[in-house]
């Protein structure tokens, strides 16, 4: 009955060094309002002076969402009262952005895909952080000025497994081009969801309302399904002109619901200003030409896999779902191993072993000794089954693939004369079944394998114990 309309703001922190408009570091965890100077906290007759690096970064994000770069751009003044922001407004840019009318493409299950158009992308300072301990609260100034990206999306999408797509591949994007760390947990890709809904069929925009700040694709999928949820049955109920206001709400996660922060600010009551103490922003043809060349994203990288490796689409979009799974992936293979190994290997077996506060990035398992593993099994030296148990060795233990081998005795024998001879035995104590394999009865094949790698404490090669079992047994 009801269609979804769903636009996204995403407020992308820039890893540069120092602030947006001052050299203050912009280093996470630091003591308390430490990285501050007169600029950032807002002293009279201190003045901004923009980061140039901030604008190549932003060419970045230009190019990588095939977007028009202004090569003027210009600030604004954004007025609001709010104790983390000591200057009693925001720096950022309301009329003329550094990166607009760009586009991103979302892939589904089914092999289908689905633009999403991008109205802009600008520059803007962010503001402190309020820290509440009891009835008393508190500002930690270090985040003031920290250059943002916010990144605002046109009202494409339909559901909450879109939006999820979207941030999903923006968020990827951001990571490719290195030009964020992305951390939703310590503020650094920050979403503001806006939702309304109207009859299917109607392609009037009806009142929208802005959740702040979700903090991982988690809430911000259930976020999103809760408020469609309030404003359908308030629809369903005659409430809706009533009930549904154009506000800003908060996702509580342990209630599972949407409540109330306050009303939506217009424009107007912002008092936006064309701020007075910066010069344009010129990004000239020597700085587009530089930062327009970007490194491979995603989608690219999917398709090279696929190409290359000769693996299906899925398996190449797990792989390339964030670039330290394809780092990882592509290091690996240049241990020259088979991509069907290495993908086994990397998403069944390593991952499967990452818990808690493991992940890709801090395995102690690298690529390097991740690929020399399967290339053991690939030559022979040891079976898959051992390789688990190294593997699990070496998730505890700093050493090297070939001496946990060693130490666990679990190296192959290939020698055709030792597996012979176990043959031979396992042969001579089973006469009935060699009777019982000759007359038909083919499964008892693996009887006899079993028998000769359970005598060979399991160190027999597999091919060279069935192709001697096969000679033998006729």
């Amino acid at each position: 009955m009801f269609e979804t309309v769903i636009g996204l703001e995403v407020h992308v922190q820039l890893n540069t060094k120092t602030k947006l408009f001052c050299s203050c570091p912009t280093s996470f965890n630091h003591k308390q309002n430490t990285n501050t100077c007169p600029t950032c906290l807002a002293l009279p007759g201190a003045l901004p002076v923009l980061n140039k690096e901030v604008l190549h970064k932003a060419i970045m994000l230009g190019t990588a969402i095939d977007a028009t770069v202004n090569k003027t751009s210009y600030f604004d003044r954004k007025s609001y009262f709010y104790p983390d922001s000591p200057s009693a407004y925001q720096i950022t840019q309301l009329y003329t952005p550094v990166v607009e009318h760009g586009k991103l493409q979302i892939d589904f299950e089914d092999g289908s895909h689905k633009t999403i158009r991008i109205n802009r992308a600008h520059i803007e300072a962010d503001a402190g952080k309020n820290v509440h301990d009891g009835d008393i609260s508190k500002v930690d100034l270090n985040r003031a000025g920290t250059p943002l990206l916010e990144i605002v999306s046109e009202p494409d999408m339909r559901s909450a497994d879109e939006a999820i797509l979207y941030l999903k591949k923006l968020h990827s994007i951001i990571r490719y081009l290195d030009i964020g760390d992305a951390n939703m947990q310590e503020g650094s890709f920050r979403v503001d969801v806006n939702v309304s809904i109207r009859p299917k069929g109607d392609k009037k925009l009806y009142t929208r309302v802005e959740i702040k700040n979700i903090n991982s694709f988690k809430f911000i999928q259930k976020a999103i399904e809760l408020e469609v949820s309030r404003q359908s049955e308030a629809w369903e109920d005659g409430v809706y002109d009533k009930e549904i206001v154009q506000e800003t709400r908060l996702f509580d996660q342990t209630k599972q619901e949407t409540r109330s922060m306050r009303g939506k600010e217009e424009a107007a009551d912002y008092r936006y200003f064309p701020e007075p103490d910066l010069l344009k922003a010129v990004v000239t043809d020597e700085m587009l030409e530089r930062y327009s060349v970007i490194p491979e994203l995603p989608d690219e990288k999917m398709a090279r896999f696929v190409k290359d490796y000769g693996m299906n689409e899925y398996n190449a979009s797990v792989l390339t779902s964030s670039v330290e799974m394809a780092h990882f992936f592509e290091a690996m293979m240049s241990e020259n191993i088979t991509a069907k190994n290495a993908l086994t290997w990397l998403t069944t077996e390593l991952l499967g072993r990452l818990k808690g506060e493991l992940n890709i990035s801090n395995s102690p398992v690298d690529a390097k000794k991740l690929g020399l593993l399967v290339r053991r099994i690939e030559d022979g030296t040891i079976s898959g089954k051992a390789a688990k148990d190294v593997l699990d060795y070496l998730m505890e233990n700093e050493t090297d693939v070939d001496s946990v081998i060693d130490t666990l005795g679990l190296k192959q024998v290939s020698d055709s004369g030792a597996i012979e001879a176990i043959c031979d035995t396992v042969i001579a104590l089973n006469p009935d079944k060699v009777s019982e394999y000759k007359g038909g009865k083919d499964k008892l094949f693996a009887f006899f394998v079993g028998q000769v790698m359970k005598e060979s404490k399991g160190s027999a090669n597999p091919q060279s114990v069935n192709e001697m079992l096969k000679t033998k047994l006729g």
